[in-house]
């Protein structure tokens, strides 16, 4: 008869059985002779389904952010030059620069010249956007408005690269461009999001001058201390006039 994984777990040295709990890693997984056990093949088989889900799916704002919540935020859709999923997975430089017809909508529909543009992107994962925009949204708005920035209208992008962040700077005359964007989905986890910004963004910056938080997820950074980090970063940057690897962030 074969252990279940229960059995197993309970067999485990209590060492082995902390390291597990504080890593999604399949780690210490055991083994049937030369081969992975039966429940974790279907775990990997699991994840690895729910990875290309989260990287093929395209973003629908109500089924995934939800009617009230878009309505909440005034949030609109724009696409890139990329017109097809498989165009925007093929060809990633159009997914940097927007429409025509989302040229004239941004212009349309946001403020020039505000503290903070925040804008959406469906990355390669819209199951990240989906799970943490929700909460992410909110606690940022909430935390800029009391600092007393100015904010624009958020935003959403389809078929987005981080790339665009330059873009939105040359449309918006912002001083903080801050991009919300799914990222590629792991066999850990396929909702992981980060949020990527940077100081007056224009076509001649480069990745070197963005800054970052990852891993925001349950198991990761969550919502609430990825605002802060988010927007304490958003202050240096003002302060220093400057983002990416010229940015001095004060060590804690």
């Amino acid at each position: 008869m074969s252990e279940s994984r229960d059995d197993l777990q309970l067999a485990w040295p209590e060492l082995v059985r902390k390291i597990r709990a504080r890593t999604p890693a399949r780690v210490l997984m055991g083994r049937s002779g030369a081969a992975y056990r039966t429940q974790t093949q279907l775990d990997l088989r699991e994840a690895h389904a729910s990875a290309r889900d989260a990287v093929r799916a395209e973003l629908d704002l109500e089924r995934h952010l939800g009617s009230a919540f878009v309505s909440r935020w005034g949030l609109f859709e724009v696409c890139t030059l990329a017109e097809t999923k498989e165009e925007y997975l093929l060809n990633p430089n159009l997914g940097r620069e927007f429409s025509k017809q989302a040229t004239v909508d941004i212009r349309r529909r946001c403020s020039p010249g505000t503290d903070l543009q925040i804008a959406i992107g469906d990355g390669l994962s819209v199951t990240a956007v989906s799970e943490q925009v929700p909460k992410l949204l909110p606690s940022l708005v909430e935390i800029a408005k009391a600092r007393g920035w100015t904010i624009g209208q958020p935003f959403v992008i389809r078929h987005c690269r981080v790339g665009v962040l330059n873009a939105i700077g040359e449309l918006l005359a912002a001083r903080i461009v801050l991009l919300l964007i799914g990222e590629r989905p792991g066999l850990a986890t396929a909702e992981s999001l980060s949020g990527y910004m940077a100081y007056e963004p224009n076509r001649l910056h480069t990745d070197a001058d963005r800054n970052l938080v990852s891993n925001i997820h349950r198991r990761g950074v969550s919502p609430e201390d990825a605002a802060i980090r988010l927007l304490d970063l958003s202050a240096r940057m003002m302060q220093t006039r400057c983002s990416g690897t010229r940015l001095s962030v004060p060590s804690s």
